[in-house]
Parts: C-alpha cells; structure tokens; sequence
C-alpha cells in the first residue's frame, strides 16, 4: 500500500475519537496537492477494518481512544498490512508511549502541539519510508523510564506496594480485600492514592508497570 508515484497523492487514513481533531485534521491536509484523507475512524473496533476497505499509504493514530489504544491499533495495522506506514499523532509527551509506538512498528511518534508544517512533512517522510523514531532516543527513553518506575514505587506506602503486588499478579478488588483483611471501600481508596503516585489511570497500565519491574527484578538476580 506504500506510495510509489510522485504523480499520486499520498493516501493518508486518520484514527481520533475526537470528531473535531479529525476534521481539523483533515482540512489541513486537503491544502496539500500530494496528500489527500481517504478514510478514518472514531474507534480502536472500527480502525482495522477501514484500513482494510480505503488501503491507505500512512496511518495517522491517536493513542488514547474511548475504547482502547492507538498503539495496539498500530500493531495489528503493521501485521496485517505492513506496507501501511504509522505516524502517531498524540497530545500526551509519554515515555512509554514513545517506547511501545517503537516496538509496535509505529515510524514515527509526533505531539499534537506540533505546527501543521512539521505534520505534513512527517507524513510525507514515513510515506517514502522513512523512520523519524530515532533508536538512540529510544534508548534513552527507555532508561529514563526504568529510572522513573524503579524510584517511584519508593513513594508507596507498604500497604500500596502489597496492593500493587495483587493488581499484578491479577486479583480483584474483592480478592485484595479479603487477602489484606480490609473493606472493599478501603481497598479502592488505597488504590486511588497509589495510581495517583504512579501517574496511571487504569488496572491494565497499573498490571502492566508490575510485570515490567517483576521481569527487571528477575533479570537482576539471574
């Protein structure tokens, strides 16, 4: 599906649940002569099987969407359909985000404050094959990430860190409750305090980071 004639315009497909940023979007790329939107998506369920119908040369994806993850989405383009180049157009400047985008073929990872110009030229460079996500950035991205979750679990208290433990190994609320001896109430409190000191917001990135430092920690000692 990679653009191969300077004579056609690049098909470019645009995943947001925002419908006025994919309009914005949009009509910042119709002023392009060489770029034109031939389908889009508001959701992580419809993305592929639009991809599927308009066959586009770049996709352009949000990370975070009402039902699920831009990343995974550019993950399931770039194996089904590995000629489709995936930009990443996100608000949030997220380490791991940046990480996963790598690792899940993504060519490059650009913030939506970026000017319109810087955006175009993007999606001509991934277009004609080129990969903007730089392996020495990831790199060190991923150091600075592991330094970060490493030192912040220190601001746990022991009931939190036991609790971070749990969500982990994936156990329920309920099931957390009843190991701890505590109320259910109680329970959600303290997970409300240690997602805010963790800087996440869902069980899945806070099981996630777990099997991340669980995986460091047995390297260590192997």
């Amino acid at each position: 599906m990679t653009n191969n004639s300077a004579e056609e315009p690049i098909k470019v497909f645009l995943l947001d649940d925002h419908e006025i940023v994919r309009r914005g979007v949009a009509d910042l790329l119709s002023r392009e002569p060489d770029l034109v939107v031939i389908g889009e998506a508001g959701s992580a369920a419809s993305a592929l099987h639009a991809v599927a119908g308009c066959q586009p040369d770049v996709a352009v994806l949000d990370v975070r969407l009402g039902d699920g993850d831009g990343i995974e989405v550019c993950r399931d383009i770039r194996s089904a359909y590995p000629d489709v180049a995936c930009l990443i157009l996100t608000s949030f400047a997220d380490d791991q985000a940046f990480i996963d985008a790598a690792v899940a073929g993504a060519a490059g990872y650009v913030l939506k404050q970026i000017g319109s110009n810087e955006l175009v030229e993007s999606i001509r460079k991934v277009a004609a094959g080129a990969q903007l996500l730089d392996r020495a950035e990831v790199r060190l991205r991923m150091q600075r990430l592991r330094r970060s979750e490493d030192g912040v679990l220190l601001s746990l208290t022991p009931q939190e860190q036991r609790i971070f433990e749990l969500i982990g190994e994936g156990h329920s609320n309920r099931q957390i409750a009843s190991e701890m001896h505590l109320a259910e109430k109680t329970v959600k409190n303290y997970i409300s305090n240690l997602f805010a000191k963790l800087g996440i917001t869902r069980r899945t990135q806070a099981a996630a980071l777990a099997a991340r430092l669980d995986e460091r920690q047995k390297r260590r000692f192997d």
